[in-house]
């Protein structure tokens, strides 16, 4: 077996978001809309979380696909400066790197405007073997955007498996509605960490309440983990079902918070921790990561994270 060189290999989606808001509502018919904020960061899920699992400690790599372009260059070196190896991230000699607009309300909210650029074109080639061998963990984002590596990413996650690490998926949302299980399920199969939002588990079980969704999930073998926003989140597991509050904070900004949370329970996990101070772990990530704008700015660091949430643990 390879030497470990990392303790987690995030595999998906990264690009530039320019976030902007709080607006009520876009006005067309090339009306001028001045808002307060407007910020120029880093975005991807995937990237968000390899980011954060960086800032708490890890050895992260990351494996994707950008163009061979300003927008490119702009979320190489973001992640690099952050601590995350991008020397296995593909430029496409051909197809632009994707770009995202997200527009934000004053009750938290935001609409999401997605450019897909190369996301199609990443595939199982862009996941190199040694990364596979070399790494405790595997995390793969935004499944329903890349087609191509969703097809293969059984295959992926297998491999790692054989290599002995463990597996986590964040789905995201699926823009074409369609959910589509048939792609999903062989990934579950081999999947030991399900991480989705609470309209995503939703959508993915079809069930209405949420213990309901996550014990429905939880059928294809992983522990799956929903993130609730100001609720906290909801964790079910071998037939343990445990739901943890949020931690008090004044939110600046949400974008990117469930991807800190999934960089929150991952490294917990890959600690030693158990289900509950996991979740405890990856809620304080989560709500810490909303102090500032944009998804990386305010992530906390792997103490200031066990103190957030030691500190909700005797309220």
């Amino acid at each position: 077996m390879t030497e470990v060189r990392y303790d987690l290999l995030v595999i998906g989606d990264v690009n530039p978001d320019v976030v902007l808001g709080p607006v009520d509502g876009l006005e067309f018919g090339q009306r001028e809309q001045l808002v307060e904020h407007g910020r120029l960061v880093l975005g991807g899920s995937a990237a968000i979380m390899a980011c954060g699992a960086a800032r708490l400690g890890l050895r992260v790599a990351f494996a994707g696909r950008v163009g061979d372009d300003a927008a490119g260059a702009f979320v190489r070196h973001a992640l690099a400066s952050r601590g995350v190896d991008v020397g296995h991230l593909v430029v496409d000699p051909q197809l632009p790197t994707p770009l995202t607009a997200i527009v934000t309300t004053g009750d938290g909210d935001r609409a999401i405007l997605t450019s897909s650029g190369c996301l199609a074109a990443t595939g199982p080639r862009d996941v190199p073997a040694e990364l596979l061998d070399g790494a405790r963990h595997v995390h793969a984002a935004s499944f329903f955007l890349m087609p191509r590596l969703a097809r293969s990413l059984a295959d992926v996650f297998a491999e790692a498996r054989a290599h002995g690490a463990t597996t986590s998926l964040d789905t995201n949302d699926d823009p074409a509605g369609r959910w589509d299980h048939a792609l999903l399920d062989p990934v579950l199969k081999v999947t030991d960490m399900l991480l989705p939002n609470a309209a995503e588990a939703r959508a993915l079980s079809g069930a209405d309440q949420l213990t309901d969704a996550a014990q429905s999930l939880t059928r294809y073998g992983p522990t799956v983990v929903v993130k609730d926003g100001a609720h906290g989140a909801l964790a079910c597991a071998g037939g343990e079902l445990l739901r943890v509050g949020a931690v008090p904070v004044e939110p600046v900004d949400a974008v990117g918070a469930g991807d800190s949370f999934d960089a929150g329970f991952v490294a917990a996990r890959l600690h030693g921790l158990e289900l509950r101070a996991s979740v405890e772990v990856a809620v304080a990530c989560g709500s810490l990561s909303t102090r500032d704008h944009g998804g990386t700015a305010a992530q906390p660091t792997w103490d200031e994270a066990c103190a957030a949430a030691d500190q909700k643990g005797t309220e």
